[in-house]
């Protein structure tokens, strides 16, 4: 069963610059499974940053709309506080009954069931949809188990009487991936950056003078937050390198390894599953956990489909930077780790 009463909506790609939801067929088809049946347990989806999570939960209101789903998207981290609690328009007015302010950003939370409940006891709706995007940076680690945990409940034990439940978690945060894993509490989805066709179609969209695709892929590897960083730096590439430099403090961290950590590192900027190939080192496993909590690298457990909410990314890719078993984020990622072991003794 498919309901394609829904529209691909225009999304704020840069400040001045709207564009077309692209690509993602994939994963809009995995959404209205969901939107059918439910979800059980809790759906959480991973993936690097800026490779779209918060785009598909954006579109994903318009899918759950199209089967009667009354819908709350919460982003904690967003800039303004328009971004940060966004309803379908059917409930839009039980968020008028909310004081603010929306923080701390565990407050959110509750904030999206309460409006979630109040449409169900008022017969707004019998259907339920929680998108929750970046929650586990927001409110740490310590306390991302605990979260999964209390939504599950929302799915096991509801208090309310409604049709049919669907709660979707999004997150960068590599290193919270293994301690979510470890319960029955979810069913974690992998997200990649967006297929080249899908890119293609992004692409097109961006107006004016712009290098070759195929340089700008080769840049990106697909990743729509690259994307907009360097159509907004008028392609400095540069530019965008140093930028992650410095918001990942990866001179800070090279200064920290070890002459066989620094090592591992520089066969890892050509061959990333260098540190799957030495995991039994402690070097290697040290090496590894912190570019992952760092955002510059992430682990692909397996391609099969059911493990992704989208296409899964290429079984290799030397280009950008992508291994059997783990891959840089992007290949700037990768030219920024490159640049700076140049430069740091």
């Amino acid at each position: 069963m498919t309901n394609m009463s829904w529209k691909r909506i225009k999304l704020n790609f840069t400040g001045s610059l709207k564009v077309k939801f692209s690509g993602r067929s994939r994963a809009l088809k995995r959404i209205e499974e969901y939107a059918v049946k439910g979800t059980y347990p809790v759906i959480v989806i991973y993936g690097p940053e800026g490779c779209g999570k918060t785009a598909l939960f954006k579109q994903a209101i318009e899918v759950f709309r199209a089967y009667d789903y009354a819908v709350v998207h919460i982003n904690p981290l967003a800039e303004s506080k328009e971004e940060k609690l966004i309803t379908s328009k059917e409930v839009k007015q039980l968020l008028m009954e909310i004081p603010e302010p929306f923080e701390p950003p565990i407050k959110l939370i509750s904030i999206a069931i309460e409006i979630l409940y109040k449409a169900v006891k008022r017969r707004l709706k019998k259907r339920i949809a929680l998108l929750a995007d970046d929650v586990f940076q927001a409110i740490g680690l310590n306390q991302a188990e605990t979260l999964v945990k209390k939504l599950l409940n929302m799915i096991e034990y509801p208090s309310i009487n409604y049709e049919k439940i669907a709660i979707l978690v999004a997150s960068s945060e590599g290193a919270s991936r293994e301690r979510i894993g470890r319960h029955r509490w979810a069913s974690i989805k992998a997200l990649w950056n967006i297929d080249k066709e899908g890119f293609l179609e992004l692409y097109n969209q961006i107006p004016g003078d712009k290098p070759d695709f195929n340089h700008i892929w080769k840049w990106t590897g697909g990743n729509p937050g690259i994307l907009a960083r360097l159509y907004e730096s008028k392609w400095n590439v540069e530019s965008i390198v140093d930028e992650l430099i410095r918001t990942r403090n990866i001179t800070k961290l090279i200064k920290t390894l070890n002459n066989t950590e620094r090592k591992l590192l520089e066969e890892t900027i050509n061959n990333p599953d260098t540190l799957w190939e030495h995991l039994h080192q402690k070097e290697a496993q040290n090496l590894l956990n912190k570019l992952i909590e760092r955002n510059l690298i992430i682990e692909i457990y397996d391609r099969d489909p059911q493990a992704w909410i989208d296409i899964p990314p290429p079984e290799k890719d030397p280009n950008l930077g992508i291994g059997k078993y783990i891959a840089w984020q992007t290949p700037l990622h990768k030219k920024a780790v490159e640049k700076t072991l140049k430069t740091t003794k």
